[in-house]
């Protein structure tokens, strides 16, 4: 039995958003495998943070900048430890390697957050190139060359840091959402297409891809899709929907703030399709993996479908052109055989590419092979061997002087 350490820059809220998801998919993953699993993080527990420690995980609430974390994980001596972002990493990266240098470190990058970032920023410039050159860039696969190992949600994540960036491939594993297939009770459970109504979308709102696409629906596309369909309503629900969110609701346009789903797939089931003309942002989105598994077709963008779609197809249309965007959600309501058809190639898509039994043990034997083989391949990695010399200096020598200054 191994011991896995998790350090989460956020405790896990699986129903606020797709990171949530993710990261207790993995530490499942190791409790199945029968390993035992500490998570723990400097963060305030919310009332939404998952109950991490009924599933047998110990949690940890440790500090930051803080020489009580090196007591710790030395302690501990975890046989692994996950870092959940690159952030986390560049904060304890360093203690981990000084306190337990034989612990293989695993980055989950969750998604690429400077190519979130960039194509933010292109949006903003109104152009459709695209500079990866940014500071977060830098910091981000600085982190991935230090740890032995990071784990890419997106092909087309994979393909830009291999092509792109000419990242070592064996310090990259593409993994993607882990999830269950849906089976015919679990079709049978679904409403049909005449029990559904409505529009929906479904967005953590901290997150700044949501909140744009939120506005491009309302001044966009629904006053567009209400022409033709007016007795139908759209229901935007997402975690943290603060003053400016709320302030976009308005019922007498059939424009309803729903504020946060207790259970995202159970919500998805009531609707007929989801809508979501997303202009940015990285990594698999979690919105369409949820639809899937309620059985809601959907329209997005080529950026929505990114990496989630081995031969193009989608369980819905894809249009980055918002009139076509428009026709393809009105044809898809309405349209009862194309309707079905969008849900089967959801399910289609989901066993292709996130099933769990086709990715879970193929990567617990690459951990194997890469733990047993950690010396050659860290040796292999020279260039992050000189990242953590500096790093650990740098990184090091700030958190000190951060704690002696919160002595004084």
């Amino acid at each position: 039995m191994k011991t896995i350490l998790f350090i989460g820059r956020v405790w896990p809220e699986p129903q606020s958003s797709a990171a949530g998801t993710r990261i207790l998919q993995l530490v499942r993953m190791f409790r199945n495998a029968g390993d035992a699993v500490v998570f723990a993080s400097a963060a305030a527990r919310s009332a939404y943070s998952h109950p991490l420690s009924e599933e047998g995980v110990q949690e940890e609430s440790i500090a930051l900048n803080n020489s009580s974390f090196d007591d710790f994980v030395g302690a501990l001596q975890p046989d692994i430890v996950v870092f959940d972002r690159f952030v986390t990493e560049e904060q304890y990266g360093w203690r981990v390697r000084e306190c337990c240098p034989s612990a293989m470190t695993l980055l989950d990058t969750e998604d690429l957050h400077f190519l979130r970032r960039a194509r933010q920023e292109a949006v903003k410039r109104n152009t459709t190139v695209v500079d990866y050159y940014n500071e977060i860039t830098m910091r981000e696969i600085a982190a991935i060359l230090r740890c032995d190992l990071s784990l890419i949600i997106s092909k087309q994540e994979m393909k830009l840091l291999l092509e792109t960036f000419r990242l070592p491939v064996d310090l990259l594993y593409y993994l993607p959402f882990l999830e269950s297939k849906i089976d015919a009770s679990t079709k049978a459970r679904w409403p049909a297409f005449e029990q559904r109504n409505d529009f929906v979308f479904i967005g953590n709102f901290l997150h700044e891809p949501n909140w744009h696409t939120v506005r491009v629906l309302k001044g966009e596309v629904w006053p567009e899709i209400r022409k033709y369909l007016p007795e139908a309503e759209l229901h935007i629900y997402g975690a943290y929907a603060g003053e400016k969110v709320y302030q976009l609701h308005q019922p007498k346009d059939n424009f309803l703030i729903k504020g946060r789903a207790e259970d995202a797939r159970k919500m998805l089931e009531a609707y007929r399709v989801l809508i979501a003309p997303i202009r940015f942002g990285a990594g698999v989105k979690g919105k369409f993996i949820d639809a899937m598994q309620a059985g809601t077709p959907s329209v997005t963008t080529s950026i929505g479908v990114e990496s989630m779609s081995d031969d193009g197809g989608w369980n819905g249309f894809v249009e980055d052109d918002l009139t076509e965007f428009v026709d393809k959600a009105i044809v898809l309501y309405q349209t009862r055989e194309l309707w079905y058809k969008a849900q089967e190639k959801g399910i289609d898509i989901l066993h292709a590419t996130s099933s769990k039994g086709l990715f879970e043990a193929p990567f617990m034997s690459k951990l194997d092979k890469l733990k047993a083989g950690l010396n050659g391949h860290r040796q292999q990695n020279f260039i992050g061997q000189i990242l953590r010399s500096q790093q650990h200096n740098a990184t090091k020598y700030m958190s000190l002087w951060i704690e002696e200054k919160s002595k004084r």
